[in-house]
Order: structure tokens, then C-alpha cells, then sequence
């Protein structure tokens, strides 16, 4: 979102809540060959379908939100706003809904669920070996995701026992969490180095620098050279054969799992260079 340069801000949800409507509004008149209790279903949702409805479901695909999540946080929106009184119904509203936003999302993120779901495959397949899934970052940092069973130990007392739980790092790593977790965590390790870049350049040149995550701060005189400076790092960043990078790290790491990792998907034609002249890029 605001990659590109453009007159105003571009909202995401926003716009998704629009392919969600969209889609919605065609099954309610009967366009789209669904049975007659979804177009029940979509009649009953079309005039709830906005961005508050979505936002939610949107912001956490990144994390790997699934069918029954999305279903959920639908169904609070509509709890929460009094609409829909007959639970059974708002229910079944919130499972079309859901499928609904979530289809939205992949034909609206196509390339980037592609990536996503790469990603989830690669960390799979390390955590079915039991090992934990580690990378580096551009900048040469090392990132090791800790999700590991625990240890248990029972202690004996004159009045009862106690189970105590503890890392060691000596337990297999959980599978699911290791492969839901990786997608959002490589995507952050490489926010915080286009962080980390944006501050050593400021530093370099005699601005002021703070952040946390992605928010970045310096004096109000200093704004123009430091949205210069970020535009640029980004760029540096992202210019980068990443997802390659990432596959030969990590054949480089799980040597007995070289050859096992699939080509990450083919790159996208999305001309970096325009983010300098993006406004709402950073803003």
C-alpha cells in the first residue's frame, strides 16, 4: 500500500472492504450460481460490508488468520454493531463472510499469498526435522525462532506435587507454530533492516533518528532528508534477490536439506524505483 505515488493515501481495508461489497452485492442478486440459502446469506450481510467488517480479518492475514479466525472476528463485528439478532443466522453469515473477505484477499494479494504460503512451506519443512527455523537478515543478523516444547519436572512435597515447565532448547520445536510464525517474522526481520539501514545514513549525515518498527522520527526540519534517506534504504533493501538470498541461507544451515526446498515464486512487475516519488509512502 502507497508503493506507488498517488493524489491521497491509499487505505487497504478500504479496499478490500470494496472487492468484499462487490462480491457480496453479486451474489445477492443471484449472479454467481450460489444456492439459495447464500444468496439469504449475502442479502442479509451487504448492507453490514464495511471497512470495520474487514479490517480486522485483513490485518491479521499476514499472520495467517484461518477460516474459523476470520469467522470469528466477523461475527463479533456484527455482535458488537447489534445487527443480524437471530444467532444461528449471524452465524452462517459470518462462515459466508468470512469466505467471502478471505477469497478478496487472494485475488487482491495474489503474488503476496504466494510468497506467504512459500515461506510457511519452507519453514515446514525444517520444523518436521524437529530443528527450530533460524535465517539471517540482509545485515548479516542472525534470527532464531524459539517455539520449542517444553521440558516438564515433577516436585515432590509433603502436601502435593507440582509440575514445573521450562526451555532448554534441548525439545523439538513445535511444527505449526514454527511454519504460521515464519511468513510475519522474516517480513519484520526485514522491516528492521530498512530500519536499521534509515538510522545509520541519518547518523552518518547529522540527523536525529528514533523508531519502533515501523515508525520512524527525527526533527521537523530534518523530515525532508530523512524521507529521502528511508525511500532510498527501502529500495536498497528490497532491490536484493531476497527470497533467493533466504533459500541459499538456509540450504547453507540445513545442509541434509538441500535440494528439498522449492524456487520461491517468480518476482512481480512493480518498479521499485517509483517509491521515491511515493508521498504517502511515509507520511
Amino acid at each position: 500500500v502507497n508503493l506507488l505515488p498517488g493524489d491521497k493515501p491509499a487505505d487497504v481495508y478500504t479496499g478490500v472492504a470494496d472487492m468484499v461489497r462487490k462480491r457480496v452485492a453479486a451474489d445477492a442478486e443471484g449472479l454467481t450460481g450460489k444456492s439459495p440459502k447464500e444468496v439469504e446469506y449475502a442479502r442479509t450481510l451487504l448492507p453490514h460490508v464495511d471497512r470495520k467488517l474487514v479490517k480486522q480479518t485483513v490485518m491479521t492475514s499476514v499472520y495467517g488468520v484461518t477460516f474459523v479466525g476470520a469467522r470469528q472476528q466477523i461475527q463479533n463485528r456484527l455482535k458488537e454493531r447489534g445487527a443480524i439478532p437471530d444467532e444461528s443466522l449471524r452465524y452462517m453469515v459470518a462462515c459466508y463472510g468470512a469466505r467471502s473477505t478471505l477469497q478478496g484477499l487472494n485475488d487482491m494479494f495474489g503474488n503476496a499469498r504466494q510468497v506467504m504460503e512459500w515461506l510457511a512451506e519452507t519453514a515446514n519443512i525444517v520444523a518436521a526435522t524437529g530443528d527450530t527455523v533460524r535465517w539471517r537478515t540482509p545485515l548479516g543478523l542472525p534470527v532464531v525462532q524459539p517455539y520449542q516444547k517444553r521440558g516438564k519436572k515433577t516436585v515432590r512435597t509433603l502436601m502435593q506435587n507440582f509440575i514445573i515447565t521450562y526451555d532448554d532448547g534441548e525439545h523439538p520445536s513445535v511444527k505449526q507454530k514454527q511454519k504460521s510464525a515464519f511468513p510475519p517474522n522474516y517480513i519484520h526481520s526485514l522491516d528492521s533492516t530498512h530500519m536499521m539501514k534509515t538510522a545509520i545514513d541519518c547518523h552518518a549525515v547529522g540527523l536525529s533518528f528514533a523508531g519502533v518498527h515501523d515508525s520512524f522520527w527525527t526533527h521537523a526540519g530534518t523530515t525532508p532528508e530523512m524521507n529521502r534517506i528511508l525511500r532510498e534504504k527501502f529500495i536498497e533493501v528490497h532491490d536484493a534477490p531476497l527470497l533467493d538470498m533466504l533459500k541459499e541461507g538456509l540450504e547453507k544451515d540445513y545442509p541434509n536439506l538441500k535440494g528439498g526446498f522449492a524456487d520461491p515464486p517468480s518476482l512481480g512487475t512493480l518498479d521499485l524505483q517509483r517509491v521515491v516519488d511515493s508521498a504517502y509512502f511515509f507520511s
